[in-house]
């Protein structure tokens, strides 16, 4: 049945490695339960229904991939979409949070459109192969970035905008979270050149044990004031009730506020940012997965762009911002994913969460970092298929330094007081 679904033989993979790659996308993602509730509350929205709404979303739009495309691509209400949403439209504009969701609802009917008329796959097709490896590049350099900050690891600095974080300081919060984070990289990089399957999961699940275990000894301290909160899974179960707090409440609004030009406008950002953000995550992951074809298309790529559009637009509905596809699926894809069956597992443990959302929700963020790709994808992304600037891409135990450094170094330059000098005196002139 899966073989018949997902064609897993012709994909090179097993129905094994398809499980652990969904579960290491799912938990890569899940600080999105936490997120995007906490972001939509302060556009005024019961932060209860968008959790729900969040999930559900996640789950619609990731099962749709993975049935109408069959591609291991996670989808999930989007990070700065969000925050235009709650700052933005219902902030800065003073519109209510039915206006967005509207705005929402009807930027996906029009991506469901652009979808089925070839507009959305003309404009990927459209774009040069050199540019789509470039893409590709840059979303590794953003997933290590990231994966850096939400590990702590490097830390905003007003002179040099980052920097390494003082692991001295604050030992019991910060500094601890940093090193476990480090630690947990190191146990993934070691699992990984031993080929052992899995290992991005297992270093995520080995780091919030490490972490569980430092709270219990004391080394670990929560502050919740600080944003460093327990790393004990809560127990409980969430108020189905509250879905209908956000549910359909889009077409519940009241237009007589509303100028024309300001929604339309507001409709146009939501697609722009979208669509684009979309296709560099689509260029990314599939050109990392070695999915796109030798013209630097991606077969069925018109089916995955409908199921995002048609995530937003269930999101919408169900009282959530644009659903978009997630760069996090990098994760999975590092850790073998090569089909739909994957998307499956990560849909449904999103499903799962409506009901099991506090223990989900307290993933922490330092495993979160772990699991985020920030040795596997910076290293498969540059250069060619099979050497990446001079080093044999087979051999992990040369390449995943050689990389970090690549990624690190310039952070050190920022630490560094010559260089802190030089920037100074540049800046005077």
């Amino acid at each position: 049945m899966l073989e018949k679904w997902f064609n897993l033989k012709e994909n090179n993979t097993t129905a094994k490695t398809e499980v652990m790659a969904g579960i290491t996308t799912f938990m890569t993602m899940a600080y999105i339960l936490a997120v995007n509730p906490t972001m939509l509350a302060a556009a005024g929205m019961d932060k209860t229904a968008v959790l729900i709404a969040t999930a559900l979303a996640s789950f619609i739009g990731t099962m749709a991939m993975a049935l109408l495309a069959n591609y291991p691509f996670a989808l999930a209400p989007g990070m700065g979409l969000n925050a235009y949403f709650a700052y933005t439209v219902c902030g800065a504009m003073g519109y209510s949070w039915q206006v967005a969701l509207m705005a929402v609802f009807v930027e996906g009917l029009v991506f469901i459109v652009l979808s089925l008329t070839n507009v959305r796959e003309a404009i990927f097709n459209a774009i040069p192969l050199n540019l789509k490896k470039g893409v590709s590049v840059g979303i590794g350099l953003f997933i290590a970035f990231i994966g850096l900050q939400n590990g702590g690891i490097v830390v905003a600095n007003s002179s040099t905008l980052v920097s390494y974080v003082d692991f001295t300081s604050n030992f019991k919060t910060a500094g601890i979270c940093a090193l476990l984070a480090l630690i947990g990289l190191f146990v993934i990089a070691i699992m990984y050149i031993k080929n052992v399957k899995g290992a991005i999961l297992f270093g995520i699940v080995i780091t919030w044990v490490l972490g569980m275990l430092c709270q219990a000894a004391g080394i670990y301290v929560p502050d919740a004031e600080a944003g460093f909160y327990s790393l004990y899974p809560a127990l409980g179960f969430t108020d189905l009730t509250a879905i209908g707090q956000t549910f359909g409440q889009c077409f519940k609004l009241d237009f007589s506020g509303v100028h024309v030009f300001d929604f339309i406008a507001v409709v146009c950002a939501f697609l722009f940012v979208d669509m684009f953000d979309t296709l560099g995550t689509l260029i990314g992951v599939a050109n990392k997965a070695d999915m796109l074809d030798k013209d630097g298309r991606l077969p069925r790529i018109k089916e995955a762009l409908l199921a995002d559009a048609v995530a937003t637009t269930a999101g919408a509905v169900l009282g959530t911002s644009t659903t978009t596809t997630f760069v996090e699926s990098s994760s999975g894809v590092a850790a073998g994913a090569r089909t739909g069956l994957s998307s499956v597992v990560t849909g449904f443990l999103f499903l799962i969460s409506v009901v099991l959302s506090p223990i989900f929700c307290s993933i922490p963020k330092l495993c979160d970092s772990t699991g985020s790709d920030l040795r596997r994808l910076p290293y498969g992304v540059y250069g060619d298929k099979h050497r990446v600037h001079g080093y044999d891409r087979g051999n992990s135990g040369i390449l995943m330094p050689a990389c970090n450094a690549a990624h690190v170094q310039h952070l050190r330059g920022y630490c560094d007081r010559r260089y802190l000098l030089c920037h100074h005196q540049c800046r005077m002139r």
